[in-house]
């Protein structure tokens, strides 16, 4: 596996007692943030009632490598037993953010869903980005497939 050097630092009002993302296992892709709640919410927590959103703080901001992106993605286990997923998944934070990575999840189930602070909320992925140079032509190459769409390869 690749490192890449990545800066991270809490943001003012944060709890620097809610420990930074890391790597659960050895081979793990995803690091899992952290709920950081503000300071009216950290004892009683915050909920999402069933169908409805919320952005919940991690307290952290970080700067990366130009030519990187983070991707912030569902935790499995809450998408499992709960219903609650990222609304924007995943959701993705360009080189040049320096703001707080905020993760925005939705409860799909019919449950009021609780958030305490410090509980893991999502996992965060980095990962190369190609930037596309177009070439505009007046036909693209023919293929196979050509412009069969929705379902034409088979339903299963």
């Amino acid at each position: 596996m690749k490192n890449l050097d990545i800066q991270i630092t809490y943001l003012q009002n944060a709890d620097k007692n809610i420990s930074l993302p890391v790597y659960e296992t050895s081979q793990s892709s995803g690091m899992d943030l952290r709920a950081n709640l503000t300071k009216d919410n950290r004892v009683n927590g915050i909920s999402i009632q069933a169908k409805k959103w919320l952005l919940i703080p991690t307290g952290l901001a970080i700067s990366m490598p130009i030519g990187y992106e983070a991707q912030i993605r569902p935790r499995s286990g809450l998408a499992f037993k709960y219903g609650v997923s990222i609304l924007n998944s995943p959701g993705t934070i360009d080189a040049d953010y320096r703001g707080e990575l905020g993760v925005l999840l939705i409860n799909h189930g019919e449950d009021e869903f609780h958030i305490n602070h410090g509980d893991r909320i999502a996992q965060i992925v980095f990962a190369p980005v190609i930037q596309v140079v177009w070439n505009q032509v007046t036909y693209l190459d023919e293929s196979s497939r050509d412009a069969n769409g929705f379902g034409s390869t088979g339903i299963t």
